[in-house]
């Protein structure tokens, strides 16, 4: 079996090490795969780049000044659509589309001619909507019905002068809806809910999660990262993971309002990059970048409780990362997050509830770490196992094929 991904990326990131993870067991299998990426480099050894650095870039400029994105690299993708014939994979797995290096109508008008396999895996809720990946915090509906107006045009993927949300919402109905050998693969159940109330309720939906490498995130002490971090090992320890904190967000705003109640007798670990002007309380940790993964399976593995601020999340990789290490999670009832957490592995609050959330912490900081760990990692082993996962999605390909 011939099978070919399109990325935005290769090798970076969640979508990209979720891309060569299911390349490589394609390989052990015995089948054959090429990935197709748009931006940055791999080191993947069967991949194409779609587009120039100059061509993605002006796509990059075009969204920003028209409001519009996949309307450009047309060069690009005409060459993926060569390549993609002289391949001639037996199925074609789409994931993330947006990032300034695909023409969108060029790609559908091949697919819909060729009417090849086709999995597409929604890791956000992009496909569906007008513009945006996320509406949850704004309590934004318009993608059930048509786009416009869009609250977000200046802020995610932001334009300068114009919102096109309806435009783009409408010509995603136009292309993405004629595949007729497809299928949509969620990384939730509460993605997949999503997705049937959408424009793309045309298609089976099949809800499979995310993997944790669990040999990485295992339990494990390592106590040179005190020293290392400049961490107290005689407090209570908190950690809380995103890509960036930023100003005027949700889960900053909910960080920094949490930090102050609960007090200095705590020991809050904040990893991710840290955006202009952005201030932590006196009991918050900054580490801004952290060395790779068996770096922050230490960190996890130090920490009591791990709690996630973020509300927009469709799978919730890190709250699986840290319960793979053994510690219990406090995180929303919203989005996908619930779904994650196993029974006793911590605990499910009212979103955005502060004083649930520290009740929370509390509670686990009363009964112990360990009255939670060995529910956490068992959790994690059955529910996100690389090979058994990866198979699920691999026996997609094999469906109606």
């Amino acid at each position: 079996m011939k099978v070919l991904m399109i990325n935005s990326v290769s090798g970076y990131g969640s979508t990209g090490s979720i891309c060569e993870d299911i390349a490589n067991v394609l390989e052990q299998q015995g089948h054959e795969c090429y990935i197709a990426y748009g931006q940055l480099s791999t080191s993947y050894h069967k991949s194409f780049k779609i587009g120039t650095r100059i061509e993605n870039h002006l796509h990059n400029v075009g969204r920003r000044l028209i409001g519009k994105q996949g309307y450009y690299t047309k060069r690009g993708t005409t060459k993926l659509i060569d390549f993609i014939k002289e391949y001639n994979p037996d199925v074609i797995h789409l994931h993330n589309l947006h990032g300034n290096y695909l023409n969108l109508e060029i790609l559908f008008d091949f697919l819909n001619l060729v009417q090849k396999r086709v999995i597409w895996t929604l890791h956000d809720c992009w496909a569906f909507t007008g513009r945006c990946a996320y509406y949850s915090d704004l309590l934004c509906d318009k993608w059930k019905t048509e786009c416009s107006h869009c609250p977000q045009f200046k802020t995610y993927l932001s334009s300068v002068f114009l919102d096109k949300s309806q435009e783009m919402h409408r010509d995603k109905k136009k292309w993405f809806t004629k595949l007729e050998k497809a299928t949509i693969h969620t990384v939730s159940n509460w993605l997949a809910g999503e997705v049937k109330q959408s424009l793309l309720n045309c298609y089976e939906v099949k809800p499979i999660y995310n993997w944790i490498n669990h040999s990485i995130f295992r339990p494990v002490s390592d106590d040179s990262i005190i020293d290392q971090y400049n961490l107290n090992s005689e407090k209570f320890t908190i950690i809380c993971v995103s890509a960036q904190w930023s100003l005027g967000t949700v889960r900053y705003n909910d960080l920094i309002k949490f930090a102050k109640e609960i007090g200095n007798d705590y020991q809050i670990i904040v990893v991710g990059k840290v955006a202009k002007n952005c201030k932590f309380p006196k009991n918050c940790k900054v580490i801004p970048y952290v060395d790779g993964k068996s770096e922050l399976a230490k960190l996890y593995n130090f920490a009591d409780v791990y709690v996630h601020f973020s509300t927009e999340d469709t799978f919730g990789l890190v709250i699986a990362e840290a319960m793979s290490c053994g510690t219990p999670v406090v995180v929303n009832n919203v989005t996908a997050c619930p779904e994650v957490v196993g029974e006793g592995c911590g605990y499910v609050i009212k979103s955005r509830d502060n004083l649930a959330r520290i009740n929370a912490v509390k509670t686990i900081e009363k009964n112990g770490k360990s009255f939670y760990s060995e529910k956490c990692r068992a959790y994690v082993l059955e529910h996100y196992d690389i090979t058994i996962n990866i198979n699920e999605i691999i026996n997609l390909y094999k469906n109606k094929m």
